[in-house]
């Protein structure tokens, strides 16, 4: 799947961040970066479905698993075209963007990652999982420990300087309530990459964390 060809294409796009080194070097791109995250893909079928029947996982071109390379530059100061890292989401069945829950994969030559979770959710689904976490503390902070403490992931993202409205500021779990994304993260060595079970090793972390995934989903009543 990957190899050191996929890691130095990224470094070299990042120092060629232009349309016309991109277009010089399209095959390549196809070759030694989007065939293998696609197979990547392909290969996590199975262990996807035992972890969850309703997660998506797409080996498209277009459309799947694979987040696309262009970036959006409408509103950035940052106008270079190209994203240099390779972002792979296997995001819940009902969800429509990055936003939904779901579990990602992250690579780029000096941050390799997997996560899991719900990143930036919209208002109202950041208020459900808040509210259920109030409502069922002790099953939250049983599932925190299981994520970080067994299953090596921190958590990660931003979060409110002040308590959420609604919210007693004396509340025991405060610090996960003013959360603004509810994301655990488990970095990755860059050598991890290559090894021929990569797959495998990914798909026992996604599990070792999916009981966040189902609590997120649980708080917004889909399905896991």
């Amino acid at each position: 799947m990957f190899s050191r060809k996929t890691i130095k294409f990224l470094k070299e796009l990042d120092q060629n961040n232009n349309r016309e080194w991109f277009a010089d070097n399209k095959q390549r791109y196809e070759d030694e970066v989007r065939t293998p995250a696609l197979n990547y893909i392909e290969s996590m079928t199975a262990s996807m479905a035992k972890i969850s029947p309703f997660f998506v996982v797409s080996a498209k071109k277009v459309g799947g698993s694979l987040m696309r390379v262009h970036k959006d530059i409408r509103f950035s100061k940052d106008k270079t075209p190209y994203k240099t890292n390779i972002g792979i989401q296997f995001r819940h069945a009902r969800g429509k963007d990055v936003h939904a829950p779901g579990f990602y994969l992250h690579i780029e030559p000096n941050d390799v990652f997997v996560a899991a979770g719900i990143w930036r959710p919209e208002s109202s689904t950041l208020l459900n999982v808040r509210t259920l976490i109030d409502e069922y503390p002790a099953e939250w902070k049983k599932l925190s420990k299981q994520v970080t403490n067994k299953a090596g992931f921190e958590f990660g993202g931003t979060s409110l300087k002040r308590p959420p409205k609604g919210f007693d500021k004396e509340h025991p779990l405060l610090e996960d309530l003013k959360r603004k994304d509810f994301i655990a993260i488990h970095n990755l060595k860059l050598n991890d990459l290559y090894d021929k079970d990569f797959n495998k090793q990914t798909a026992k972390l996604f599990k070792a964390v999916s009981p966040l995934v189902k609590f997120v989903c649980e708080a917004d009543d889909l399905a896991f």
